[in-house]
């Protein structure tokens, strides 16, 4: 995938559990499970946000882009 996911990693660095953050950012586990695995197709921005806040970290140290173009099939939906 183009863009990778590094929550696991930021939470480890910050001493956080995935528990923790769902119930600060007020997601459910499963949904931030899926997330962290890369599994997501989309997140939104609001979610970002917060999961930035509590964490004390920038977009990028979460998801990163690889510099590849990816091809979907959904791309002209």
């Amino acid at each position: 995938m183009a863009i990778t996911v590094h929550l696991s990693e930021v939470l480890k660095a910050r001493g956080m559990t995935a528990k923790e953050l769902c119930a600060k950012v007020g997601i459910t586990e499963a949904n931030l499970s899926i997330l962290r695995s890369g599994k997501a197709s989309g997140v939104r921005f609001h979610t970002i946000n917060r999961i930035c806040y509590y964490l004390d970290c920038d977009v990028g140290d979460i998801l990163r882009f690889d510099g590849r173009l990816e091809e979907n099939a959904d791309e002209n939906s």
